[in-house]
């Protein structure tokens, strides 16, 4: 078989790019974040559009190498962050709603591997076996890491709720 044409690329590029954006802000919590790892995904597949084919999941190719692109520079930046000691500047656009942002906060508490589980799975729409395909990790793997991911996030989301419920009740100052 014959790898993308430039006009295959593009519209694979067009169709994709947002999807891909979506899922890794999801994984990472930070949009720009997402954009430049999805953006730097693309253009490895650029290189090798030649070997890439359309009806073989190109799609899941791009994620799996953005996703790790996203790990990669976690760790780099945790281990500058942890040298320097010093805060991210403050957001300066407008960010998700509430429920995103608890979502995103819930999953960034997970370890690595479960919230990789759960988002290929729950919001990228992969089966279980696609899964562990992407992951390369048994399925039997990849189904303790959704119930323990599904398990920790029902957690951390019902700590926030009742936080958000405490404070409600409590009475606000102002």
């Amino acid at each position: 078989m014959e790898g993308m044409t430039e006009e295959e690329f593009d519209a694979f590029y067009a169709a994709a790019f947002p999807r891909l954006t979506g899922q890794l802000y999801v994984f990472t919590g930070d949009l720009g974040e997402a954009q430049d790892v999805v953006q730097e995904a693309f253009v490895r597949a650029w290189d090798r559009r030649g070997r890439l084919i359309a009806d073989e999941a190109p799609e899941a190719w791009v994620r799996t190498v953005a996703m790790r692109l996203a790990v990669s520079r976690w760790r780099r930046a945790k281990r500058w962050l942890e040298l320097v000691r010093h805060s991210p500047p403050p957001e300066t656009t407008p960010g998700p709603g509430p429920d995103r942002t608890a979502l995103v906060a819930a999953l960034r508490q997970l370890p690595e591997h479960q919230r990789m589980a759960v988002v290929l799975h729950h919001l990228c729409d992969l089966s279980v076996e696609q899964v562990a395909s992407e992951t390369g990790a048994p399925v039997g793997t990849v189904k303790a890491r959704l119930s323990r991911g599904r398990a920790a996030l029902a957690r951390h989301l019902a700590v926030d709720e009742a936080d958000e419920s405490a404070w409600r009740e409590g009475g606000r100052v102002g």
